[in-house]
């Protein structure tokens, strides 16, 4: 059975992808989310929305048209092969990083201690 090519689901899926709201794509496309939400219910979409579309989501109307789930899928299991390893430990990053930002507001402290 082949598969359908429903624009509107691989155009939802991309987006997803790439972290973006229907509100937000909405906004950079000037139309309403409800307007968004039809598109992405939608089995075809005109070649120049989805133009527009693909550019706010960075891709080419035919990565969203060749779009498919297992190529997604089977993108990372290849990927998950690899033997990476992290030569930091994220967590110290991320105390790292609050610690920096905790002297920092001290500093500001200090300084509106000492303004008044």
């Amino acid at each position: 059975m082949a598969e359908t090519i429903h624009i509107g689901r691989k155009i939802s899926r991309r987006r997803e992808i790439r972290g973006i709201k229907q509100d937000h794509l909405a906004i950079e496309l000037g139309i309403s989310q409800q307007t968004i939400s039809k598109i992405e219910q939608s089995e075809t979409v005109e070649e120049e929305t989805l133009g527009k579309i693909a550019k706010v989501l960075g891709v080419t109307p035919q990565a969203i048209k060749n779009f498919s789930e297992d190529a997604i899928i089977n993108y990372f299991h290849d990927q998950s092969s690899f033997n990476f390893q992290c030569i930091f430990n994220p967590l110290d990053k991320v105390m790292e990083l609050y610690e920096r930002l905790l002297q920092a507001e001290r500093e500001k402290n200090e300084l509106l201690k000492g303004s008044k």
